[in-house]
């Protein structure tokens, strides 16, 4: 580990890497009294009494002052709150989507016609990370396979991402992600494209009864299996996730398909269909069947102060040529070369410090989320069970993950948090005795400078175990400091 200079210098970084300037922001309007302005003060001395005001003599309002006031106080809202929506059934890619899962059935803003909305979102990391192991060396061509990359001190590359939304009719939008920058890749490529309706268009009175609870969603889109998907960084985006790395099984991937969602009250119900992999194609029919995906649970704020939400989901596919629901994320670990050896490259190991437990061929997955928020203080939980293989698995294998999120979130307007995340996953590997896989704790802290810039700092600390002798991650250990900035709008 090194000095605290390194720590102090790598946080600098991060909050350099936003235009803003690191100024304090104002106080909100809506923060609770400090002890000095909630002290009552004393009655001030009887006036003498007068004759009540005539109506027709007060000052009159001023339009100009009064469209003044307004632009100061939208211009305000703009960097404080998040700068104005105009997309019904939206995430806001700021400060206001944090535990922001499924769309609700509330529009958020009138329909008024037709919009086009863009938004981006960059990110870039400041990585202090050291490694070890204790496999024997295998020599492949003149080279040992295991011995680690040196890696040490310096800036990862920064990604981008591009979003296009767009407003066709009341609860009609698309929305269109594309990566302009990303580990994995070089060039722009698009992540996903999707319609999502929660009105009905006809006027069919039994349609628009049943829409007012139901949501469809038709496209290639980031599947909703599990809730982890909606806490994590998307390659550039990483607004919503209070950690700089995401969970070490990682189950996220973008397939074609539609959802239909019921959403009467608290309550959350999901079925889905889609294709099983990234991209669709026509060839080899009798190696592919369906994804089925269901979801359901319930989401409820009992007071202002204490909202729960329990979801239940499950994930099934009984054959694919290259199922991708833990290996889906082409953006890539924000760990680069943790645990790689000499001869990796940022975009062939873009999994650094992943566990993918190989189940390209077929896969049942289940995974629990339990989330509670009292006031700044918010538990996140996963709870998880797959089971599948590749095609060169005589028996299916079984993968475990469990994580802990713990965050709060203080000062005014919550600005300021703290986090710290335990997360285990293993499971049986091909050719391979026994359980392997990893145990890691994140702790984290992060500023909101504005509603659409946060900087991020990071330590980590990850183990491996059950790996044999000959393999990279036998004895394998990561650890050390992130420092990360992101903006988003």
């Amino acid at each position: 580990m090194r000095s605290t200079s390194t720590l102090s210098t790598m946080l600098l970084v991060a909050a350099l890497s936003a235009p803003a300037a690191l100024a304090q922001q104002p106080q909100d309007s809506s923060a609770p009294p400090t002890d000095a302005t909630a002290t009552t003060a004393k009655p001030a001395a009887a006036a003498p009494s007068a004759t009540p005001a005539d109506p027709a003599k007060a000052d009159p309002v001023d339009p100009a002052k009064a469209a003044e006031d307004a632009a100061k106080q939208a211009a305000e809202d703009s960097w404080k709150k998040g700068r104005p929506i105009t997309i019904q059934y939206y995430r806001p890619q700021d400060k206001r989507g944090i535990n922001m899962f499924e769309t609700t059935k509330d529009p958020g803003v009138e329909f008024t016609g037709f919009k086009l909305d863009f938004g981006a979102a960059f990110t870039a990391q400041a990585q202090d990370l050291s490694h070890s192991n204790s496999a024997i060396p295998v020599v492949v061509n003149g080279v040992d396979a295991n011995r680690l990359a040196d890696i040490g001190l310096g800036f990862n590359n920064p990604t981008a991402n591009l979003n296009l939304h767009v407003q066709l009719a009341p609860g009609v939008r698309v929305a269109l992600t594309s990566y302009l920058s990303a580990r994995h890749h070089n060039e722009t490529w698009v992540k996903d494209g999707y319609i999502q309706i929660d009105q009905s268009p006809l006027g069919w009175t039994p349609m628009k009864m049943l829409m007012e609870i139901a949501t469809i969603r038709v496209g290639d889109f980031e599947i909703n299996y599990g809730d982890t998907h909606f806490r994590r960084t998307d390659n550039g985006n990483a607004i919503y996730n209070p950690f700089i790395g995401n969970y070490m099984m990682d189950a996220f991937t973008t397939q074609i398909g539609g959802e239909l969602y019921l959403k009467p009250g608290s309550m959350i119900g999901m079925v889905a269909l889609t294709a099983g992999e990234l991209r669709g194609t026509v060839q080899t029919p009798q190696k592919r069947s369906p994804v089925f995906i269901g979801k359901l649970g319930f989401d409820h704020k009992f007071n202002p102060d204490l909202r729960v939400r329990l979801t239940g989901s499950m994930y099934k596919t009984n054959k694919a040529m290259s199922d991708t629901l833990y290996s889906g994320d082409r953006a890539g670990s924000r760990y680069y070369f943790v645990l790689e050896n000499t001869q990796a490259t940022e975009s062939a190991q873009k999994d650094s410090g992943m566990l993918q437990p190989g189940f390209s061929n077929r896969v049942t997955a289940f995974q629990m989320n339990p989330f509670v928020k009292y006031r700044g203080l918010e538990l996140f939980g996963v709870v998880e069970r797959s089971k599948g293989g590749a095609l060169a698995d005589t028996n299916d294998r079984t993968w475990h993950q469990y994580a802990l999120d713990t965050v709060y979130r203080f000062a005014p307007n919550e600005q300021l948090f703290v986090g710290a995340r335990y997360n285990k996953a293993y499971g049986q590997l091909p050719a391979v005795v026994g359980n392997a896989g990893a145990d890691r704790w994140q702790f984290s802290g992060g500023w909101f400078i504005t509603a659409n810039v946060v900087a991020k700092g990071e330590y980590v600390d990850q183990t491996y175990f059950g790996y044999p002798v000959t393999n990279i991650r036998n004895g394998g250990k990561f650890h050390g400091f992130m420092a990360e900035g992101t903006i988003a709008f």
